[in-house]
């Protein structure tokens, strides 16, 4: 075996996973950015609906969910990687719940119809929600690759984890 790599692997016992980390906070970042987008949308009385209500409770599970997995994943647990790419998969999904309906919707105010969402920020949302996804599946997929590397390794020096 290369010495390099076995002691790369070896670093890993001891070492924390701060690049799965990080991109787990940057997806929170992006999704902050998203939501402050949202958020301070005025536009008539088109966003006092029940599905903005459940859209500040799941951003609020979002964040939680995230940064639980962010400390987990500098553990190398494999099993928040599976948490982490659902969540990337959802983040993607939501571009077609408040985004879609906002940017093809129009309301009356003070007797002209108005756009919710214009094509600009729509835009901006759609990227944040995008980047933030991307992140996720990055980190799940960086913490499942490492995970398997210090299985492997730990095998091979016989130590059972």
């Amino acid at each position: 075996m290369n010495d390099d790599n076995f002691i790369k692997r070896d670093r890993m016992r001891f070492i924390k996973n701060s690049q799965s980390a990080n991109l787990c906070y940057l997806a929170i970042l992006f999704n902050v950015f998203y939501f402050v987008s949202i958020y301070k949308s005025d536009v008539g009385t088109y966003y006092y609906n029940i599905l903005i209500g459940i859209s500040i409770v799941y951003n609020l599970i979002f964040m939680l969910a995230v940064f639980l997995s962010s400390e987990s994943v500098k553990n190398y647990d494999k099993k928040y990687s599976y948490v982490l790419a659902v969540v990337g998969a959802l983040q993607i999904a939501r571009i077609f719940i408040i985004p879609m309906r906002a940017h093809t919707a129009k309301i009356m105010v003070n007797n002209a119809e108005v756009l919710v969402m214009h094509s600009g920020q729509f835009m901006r949302v759609c990227i944040y929600l995008i980047i933030s996804a991307v992140c996720l599946l990055a980190a799940a997929a960086i913490n499942y690759k490492k995970c398997a590397e210090l299985s492997e390794h730990m095998k091979s020096i016989g130590v059972q984890n």
